[in-house]
């Protein structure tokens, strides 16, 4: 078989308008593969290069499968909604997808938690399916930079009937961290999402370590940046922050980690 060239793929992912769910470069591809970057109905696996890790083979995700996916996920209507608007405005590729959101919601309802942070909310869909999975006298502070996009945000929380669970902070995210953590805020808070500046990530952690809970989780998105992490040719600015990021957090004693490649990618973290 021909290996896909990772620029053929990323193409590929542009035109069917998906994330990239797979990382292509270093791995190999299963003889089950039909062409190159086949979106054919049979689905593609791949293997890791080292046989250390015993030939295991993992299915790459084609658009029908994702598909598929996405047709078993429970979206609410009030999420679906905002989906659609958001698909309309300018970087709609921000949001993240509804799996993604399904799986927070269910992290949440895990934990039991009641107190929540979430570090960049764009136009809403993340928090408002993190606010629905609170209970009533849950609370989520939401932070957001972005007037424009805050404003449908919480358009749809009053839609929803969440918006007296949700406090939010215009301004700068690590501004806001700093003055709960200056408010005695510490170690009260169960979950915190991360979906913002790449390049801050590791400022955010180290806020966000200090205001969750031991046993608390905090998870952060596109940790796998479009596959452009696990290529060497790729050093941009943004890549090397999410490189180093994730690097640092293998070595990381402070917390629990799975990296798990769901939309993005995304990390799951657990305060020891």
């Amino acid at each position: 078989m021909n290996r896909c060239s990772i620029s053929v793929c990323r193409t590929a992912d542009v035109l069917l308008n998906r994330p990239t769910v797979s990382v292509v470069r270093n791995l190999k591809f299963n003889r089950r593969l039909i062409g190159i970057c086949s979106i054919a109905s049979a689905a593609p696996f791949v293997g890791a290069e080292d046989e250390k890790y015993g030939n295991k083979q993992v299915i790459s995700l084609t658009p029908r499968l994702y598909d598929y996916i996405l047709s078993n996920v429970r979206e609410p209507e009030i999420l679906k909604q905002l989906r659609e608007e958001t698909a309309k405005m300018r970087g709609s590729q921000m949001q993240v997808s509804p799996d993604q959101a399904q799986l927070l919601a269910m992290l949440v309802q895990i934990l039991g938690a009641e107190r929540c942070i979430e570090v960049g909310v764009y136009t809403g869909y993340s928090s408002l399916a993190v606010a629905l999975a609170l209970p009533e006298s849950g609370r989520l502070v939401a932070c957001e930079r972005d007037s424009n996009s805050l404003e449908v945000a919480q358009r749809y929380y009053e839609l929803a009937g969440v918006s007296h669970k949700v406090i939010v902070k215009h301004g700068l995210a690590a501004e806001s961290l700093k003055s709960l953590i200056e408010n005695g805020e510490g170690s009260s808070y169960d979950f915190a999402f991360v979906d913002a500046d790449k390049r801050m990530y590791q400022d955010y952690f180290e806020l966000l370590l200090q205001l969750v809970r031991v046993g608390g989780v905090i998870v952060l998105d596109n940790v796998l940046w479009h596959g452009r992490v696990a290529d060497p040719m790729v050093n941009d600015a943004k890549t090397i922050s999410i490189r180093n990021f994730n690097k640092n957090l293998m070595d990381d004693e402070r917390v629990s980690i799975s990296m798990v490649p769901i939309g993005d990618g995304m990390t799951i973290c657990r305060k020891r």
